[in-house]
């Protein structure tokens, strides 16, 4: 195995990178950069490919239109709505705010698609209702983080628009594999919290009257709707998932400005601002990965990784087993969205040499990812709901073994029963692989 001093150097650079926790689409820049000095390779072929990667790829426009969508939808009292239109459902059970928590994170996440706006926008409001009822903090942290990576499973996701951009595999049959995994894990979480609030004697809440249940479901409907045009317009064949992105964004803002009269121009203001940055922060990894992309081809990186894991086995049960073990391993230590664009190119082709369907691996490798955010020690959605609340990080990383082991159980069956992921696929829209 031959391997260059130029891309020792752009490994070393990339480790450095989380060591000294520089900024990470600039970080991995400036590994990209030093390796082409060092190797003395014009950029000029890379920049155009680059460029290409921007100009002509129709689904990456999506990006920020789902962005632009979360930022309004996470701006007003949408989160109240669908808050409340949940506590109406299941509240009344025991532990009837933890169950509250997962199912407004799954409503949720038909509008955002992203776990970040999931925890930040919905999570304060329910950790404040769980600790006013009784719930032990770090539990109540525990179950928001949790829930919030529901968001990239459950269609929209931003997550798996990327994917689809990086592995060809379809968005419309990524969004409708998602739908049972992200129904299965708010249905395990459900169970987990039945089981811990019998155990810890966690109340029940006031059962919400009818009337008011009602009231809560009609001002909730706008919000609600949001998910259910874009899949009735992808799957009808009226709108491409970029065209879904549009139409949510436009929607997103009518709802806030008329349906709930919730976004002034400030609040407007902040909404171009926090979207203008997020879609400037992915632009660059995206280019990033481009780049990386180019080494990784040059460097035969793919056929090494290759060589070595089909040398240890030719299952592509293990060979998903040993995907799983590395993405939560990586997951611990580093930002998803890196691994989603430095990694999956390298295991793509393997996967594909293995016969593996791109749609079962893009739901395995996503879903794996989402577990990142809620791991220890550098768990994104646990610092956010430690932020948010005040509780102390030790208590939410505690607290978060139980829905950790949950999540891996959901893990372990969407990776070894593929038609979890592909039955709706196949069943709605002909999908064939």
């Amino acid at each position: 195995m031959n391997v260059s001093v130029a891309l020792l150097v752009f490994l070393l650079i990339f480790v450095l990178i989380f060591i000294l926790r520089m900024p990470i689409p600039m970080g991995m820049m400036t590994a990209c950069v030093f390796y082409f000095l060092i190797s003395g390779e014009s950029t000029k072929m890379v920049a155009q490919q680059t460029l290409k990667t921007f100009y002509t790829n129709y689904t990456i426009i999506a990006v920020p239109l789902f962005i632009f969508a979360a930022n309004v939808m996470n701006s007003g009292k949408v989160t109240e709505k669908v808050f409340g239109f949940a506590m109406g459902f299941v509240g009344r059970f025991k532990g009837g705010l933890g169950h509250v928590n997962v199912l407004a994170s799954l409503v949720f996440s038909g509008m955002t698609g992203s776990a970040i706006a999931d925890a930040s926008g919905l999570g304060k409001m329910e950790i404040d209702a769980m600790r006013a009822e009784g719930y032990d903090d770090g539990f109540s942290c525990a179950i928001t983080a949790a829930s919030a990576t529901i968001g990239p499973i459950f269609p929209p996701s931003i997550p798996m628009v990327i994917y689809s951009m990086l592995s060809g595999a379809s968005v419309g049959a990524l969004f409708m594999g998602g739908m049972v995994p992200g129904v299965l894990l708010a249905v395990a979480l459900m169970i987990y919290i039945m089981m811990v609030a019998h155990k810890r004697n966690y109340p029940v809440s006031e059962k919400v009257k009818l009337m008011a249940f009602l009231k809560y479901t009609f001002n909730a409907i706008p919000a609600i709707l949001t998910p259910v045009i874009l899949l009735v317009g992808i799957y009808t064949g009226v709108m491409t998932p970029t065209e879904a992105g549009a139409v949510a964004g436009l929607y997103a803002l009518i709802v806030a400005l008329f349906g709930y009269r919730v976004l002034k121009w400030e609040g407007f203001k902040q909404v171009l601002i926090d979207t203008v940055k997020a879609t400037g922060t992915t632009s660059i990894m995206i280019g990033a990965a481009t780049t990386i992309s180019y080494i990784v081809a040059k460097e035969h990186v793919a056929e090494i990784v290759a060589n070595a894991i089909t040398g240890f086995t030719d299952n592509k049960f293990v060979f998903l087993l040993i995907v799983n073990i590395a993405i939560l391993v990586l997951g611990m230590f580093i930002d998803t969205s890196v691994i989603q664009v430095v990694f999956i190119p390298i295991l793509l082709p393997i996967a594909t040499a293995f016969g593996i369907d791109l749609v079962h691996f893009g739901l395995v490798v996503i879903f794996n990812m989402m577990i990142g955010l809620s791991t220890p020690p550098f768990g994104m959605l646990l610092f956010i709901t430690s932020g948010i609340s005040g509780t102390p990080l030790k208590d939410v990383i505690k607290e978060i073994v139980g829905p950790l082991v949950t999540m891996l159980v959901v893990l372990i069956v969407i990776t070894y029963f593929p038609d979890v992921v592909l039955f709706l696929p196949r069943l709605l829209m002909n999908y064939t692989g």
